[in-house]
């Protein structure tokens, strides 16, 4: 009996080794994670912060400051369908998250009977039993733990979501003021544009105009009017689609600015309220912890386990008896070790390593588009600052030519089409202009929310 127990001790003894030896020998993907992070966030911070802008912002809600704004946004955060599913779903992961708890707590179950057989007294039965499944090597602590990490992932992303909402409700709010200001221009175009049509009808009566130039007269006029309905489509899509964000079904009664407001936004301090805000970068991260965890209680899985049970049992003919008698105890300690599972406890373990290193290559993958989405808002907002300078002085100059165009030509010296080209130039730029303006200040909230910009969590 001594040799098959001895050569079983050893095979355990080997086994525990083997397993702690194989966890201790783990990559820390976390570790690498972090230097990932700070590696490129020193790298790009040099360049970055050559940008400088007016007033510094701490959240999405302080780029534009309008208290209408700020109602559609508490609004879309509240009532958002997608959003409060995702807010249940972290509810329910928090109960679970509870329940496991309890795998690390003794269980009691209590039962009760009664036994009736033929030429016997009927006998009642009372029992009463204890179990506790010792955390020897925390296994059960770093499973709940890993599921915590899971859970502070999900909360990471839910607070993307709500980044991303609040982004868009801002968004969709100077789209629709863009919308408003293009019909404004495009009824003023109009309007001048029937004016030319009517003054061109008047001069080929008196016999001073020719068919072609009535008939692009025309052309243009109608070019506006399409162009005008397009415009009061695109602005009733803008509203449908805000009222969308707020999860209303009713229509959307209210009339968007008729100027745009001010963006704020500052590139001072950058490396602190950048990537390391990001709410998916750090979602990443703690997947990565999660991950990690995982694989070291599948290794654990191959360790020993040691079990605990009590158990008070007592039959009597009086049901009474059979609670408050004198029940009989008995005690079990239980030692489990796992020899063969045909590798499947290797493969386990095999398995959540890879998924470590899977998730650790995930947020390699969300740094490098985080460092992408920055990239492009700021090469964008160098873009359109230069272009809507230059459109301005463009508008600015094609004004005063214009009023030339007029004076010379109440004064007979230039023709009508070339005030009407004088008008179109101007409509055009004013237009182009209003619309570069858009952009930019669309392109500042993509800018703070790629800076990890979000929205006020309590």
């Amino acid at each position: 009996m001594n040799r098959p127990l001895r050569i079983t001790s050893v095979f355990c003894l080997t086994l525990i080794l083997s397993a702690c030896s194989a966890s201790a020998t783990r990559e820390n993907y976390a570790d690498l994670a972090q230097n990932d992070l700070d590696t490129l966030s020193d790298k790009k911070a040099s360049q970055w912060q050559e940008l400088n802008h007016v007033a510094p912002v701490n959240l999405l809600t302080d780029l534009i400051q309008d208290p209408k704004l700020d109602v559609l946004i508490k609004q879309a955060l509240e009532a958002n369908p997608n959003l409060q599913k995702t807010q249940l779903t972290l509810q329910a992961s928090l109960w679970e998250i509870k329940s496991q708890h309890e795998d690390t707590l003794p269980s009691v179950e209590a039962g009760f009977s009664a036994d009736k057989t033929e030429g016997n007294d009927v006998s009642y039965g009372a029992d009463l039993s204890i179990s506790w499944e010792l955390d020897l090597w925390r296994k059960l602590a770093q499973s709940e733990q890993s599921s915590a990490k899971t859970l502070a992932s999900d909360e990471a992303l839910y607070q993307a979501s709500q980044d991303t909402l609040v982004a868009n409700v801002i968004k969709s709010w100077l789209a629709m003021t863009a919308n408003y200001r293009a019909i404004d221009i495009e009824k003023k175009r109009l309007a001048l544009l029937e004016a030319n049509e009517k003054l061109i009808v008047k001069r080929f009566k008196n016999g001073l105009g020719d068919m072609e130039e009535l008939d692009e007269s025309r052309t243009a006029t109608s070019q506006s009017k399409a162009d005008l309905v397009e415009y009061q489509e695109a602005l009733a899509i803008e509203i449908r689609t805000l009222q969308l964000y707020l999860g209303m079904s009713d229509t959307l009664d209210i009339r968007p600015n008729t100027d745009y407001p001010n963006v704020s936004l500052s590139f001072n301090g950058l490396p602190d309220q950048t990537l390391h805000r990001r709410p998916d970068l750090k979602a990443a991260y703690l997947n990565i912890e999660a991950a990690d965890l995982k694989t070291s209680v599948a290794y654990k899985d191959m360790l020993p386990s040691i079990s605990l049970s009590a158990t008070l049992r007592d039959t009597a003919e009086d049901p009474i008896k059979a609670l408050f008698g004198s029940p009989v105890w008995s005690l079990l300690g239980q030692l489990t070790q796992p020899l063969y599972k045909g590798g499947q406890l290797k493969a386990a373990a095999e398995i959540a390593k890879l998924e470590t290193a899977q998730a650790y290559q995930d947020y390699r993958n969300t740094l490098l588009t985080a460092v992408n989405e920055v990239e492009n808002a700021l090469g964008q907002e160098q873009v359109l600052s230069l272009q809507e300078r230059h459109i301005r002085d463009a508008l600015e100059s094609s004004q005063k030519n214009l009023a030339q165009y007029e004076k010379k030509y109440r004064n007979g010296l230039v023709e009508l089409n070339d005030l009407i080209d004088a008008q179109t130039t101007a409509f055009d730029l004013e237009a182009e202009l209003d619309n570069i303006i858009y952009q930019h200040l669309s392109n500042r909230v993509d800018l703070g929310l790629a800076l990890g910009l979000g929205v006020n969590e309590e």
